[in-house]
């Protein structure tokens, strides 16, 4: 059974009045791939800064690989890789010597490979040039391979994808995948942009206003706020009753349909009838997505 490399047991911080964070409680177990979601100002950096040392709590104890990150930072810090928001990098240095600089620092310094992670994040092309004069884009892909120069057991990324185009999003995201799958590491990736982290995380928590309002797989959640099953389904099918194959449907627009369906389940017997008379261009859950359950989270809504 696999141990938990991250519990923190009712984690509050204050800064003078202000509540940040408020009686957290959470457990990561080793080699998942963890989402903390929240709007900007909802605590996720708070949580990054005390998970690896840099803050201490005001009250409740973190356990960070086994360590208590107030006492033992230094060494949690060695052991874990993190991005931040700056990524720590030096400006007047180029992207090689940074990595260069950072490895031997971790004292693991290994030129192959630096030089296949610049190839990797499609930076090698880039790695002469002062990172002062480096895209918001390309300076965070630096960051990331900064962050796993040293192989860390536990990798920390608050916001990885900001700056990012399209491609390197994809990048990235598939990168972490693969890393996660191909060596084991545990990684906790702070994000308020959803819909990226939806086919990458094991299991999200979503923070509000410093509080855990609920966490749990994707499968989990579904199963906890969605009832009934919203599917748009493009066709030239004409129904007019407002039920259709046993199931309450609605017109969105000339060729759209939204169908109540029970569960998933529903979905293949309901589009089985409609291509014996008609044709079906396209077909969308539309209410069951990561995004979807996040704002019924935030709203407390069970559909």
């Amino acid at each position: 059974m696999s141990q938990s490399v991250i519990k923190l047991d009712a984690v509050s911080k204050h800064f003078g009045d202000q509540v940040v964070l408020s009686n957290v409680s959470m457990s990561v177990k080793e080699g998942d791939v963890v989402g903390l979601l929240g709007p900007n100002g909802s605590g996720k950096t708070t949580m990054i800064r005390l998970m690896n040392g840099v803050i201490n709590p005001t009250d409740g104890k973190l356990s960070i690989l086994g360590m208590d990150p107030g006492i033992e930072g230094d060494t949690v810090r060695k052991a874990a890789g993190i991005l931040t928001e700056n990524a720590g990098l030096y400006h007047e240095m180029s992207g090689l010597e940074n990595l260069i600089f950072f490895s031997k620092l971790y004292g693991n310094f290994d030129l192959k490979r630096i030089h296949l992670y610049l190839e990797e994040f499609e930076l090698d092309e880039h790695m002469h040039k002062k990172v002062g004069t480096y895209s918001t884009g390309m300076k965070r892909r630096l960051g990331i391979i900064k962050a796993i120069l040293h192989k860390p057991k536990l990798l920390f990324l608050d916001e990885p994808t900001n700056g990012l185009d399209p491609e390197g999003i994809n990048l990235v995201l598939a990168f972490l995948k693969d890393l996660n799958e191909r060596e084991g590491t545990t990684i906790f990736l702070c994000s308020h942009i959803l819909h990226q982290l939806e086919h990458v995380c094991k299991e999200y928590y979503f923070l509000n206003d410093g509080k855990i309002t609920d966490f749990g797989t994707i499968n989990e959640l579904q199963k906890k706020y969605v009832s009934q099953i919203k599917l748009k389904v493009t066709t030239n099918l004409l129904p007019t009753e407002p039920q259709w194959g046993g199931y309450p449907v609605l017109r969105k627009n000339k060729n759209t349909l939204q169908f109540l369906l029970p569960s998933s389940e529903h979905i293949t017997p309901l589009l089985q009838k409609i291509i014996t008379d008609s044709w079906v261009h396209h077909v969308e859950i539309e209410n069951n997505d990561l995004e979807s359950l996040y704002f019924k989270i935030r709203s407390g809504i069970n559909e």
